[in-house]
């Protein structure tokens, strides 16, 4: 059935195929789902890296870096290959603190996964898109996190379509003022 919000879902549940990459980004979280994706992708070869990001929350006894390091090492995931940011509060810090990891490792992606929640990934991307160079390429990995929101239900109950609106809105109040250093970036 088609519905008049069905832009917004074919927006806000964005989703690419995934390719061989450098590394694999989780935007932190709480969500078991995150690294449980990540480790599959790991032992699939799909990139010798896993970056999770997050700093303390009330989710979780700990950062959420740990929480999800944690997951990582239990699904059989190498302490090595598990990248360490564990300061970032917020998704444009997930980004942000990500990126400096990243070069303080030495390490030059070209192409890497982005592993994240099914209803953050539109912002999520945005987000990464912001703070790292333009020559990398995102595959987007969206999973269903424990709310069980998905493309086919968020409009079934109130708190699934809250979730969705939230995410919308704040990709309209976060990244309007970056579109002309987009445009700018790109002209350079």
């Amino acid at each position: 059935m088609r519905y008049p919000f069905d832009c917004i879902t074919e927006f806000m549940f964005f989703e690419t195929g995934v390719e061989q990459s450098d590394l694999i980004l989780i935007p932190g979280g709480s969500h078991p789902q995150l690294m449980e994706r990540a480790a599959e992708l790991y032992h699939q070869g799909m990139a010798p890296y896993i970056l999770p990001s997050g700093g303390p929350t009330s989710h979780v006894n700990s950062t959420e870096w740990e929480f999800l390091q944690d997951v990582g090492i239990r699904l059989g995931v190498p302490e090595h290959a598990i990248l360490r940011e564990d300061r970032a509060t917020n998704t444009f810090e997930n980004a942000r603190f990500s990126w400096k990891v990243i070069q303080e490792h030495g390490l030059v992606p070209k192409k890497v996964i982005l592993v994240c929640k099914s209803y953050h990934a539109r912002r999520a991307l945005l987000t990464y898109q912001t703070d790292f160079p333009m020559d990398v390429t995102f595959y987007v990995c969206p999973v269903t996190d424990k709310t069980g929101t998905t493309k086919d239900n968020w409009f079934t109950e109130d708190t699934k379509i809250k979730y969705v609106m939230n995410e919308l809105v704040k990709v309209g109040q976060y990244f309007a003022h970056h579109i002309p250093n987009w445009v700018n970036r790109e002209q350079d």
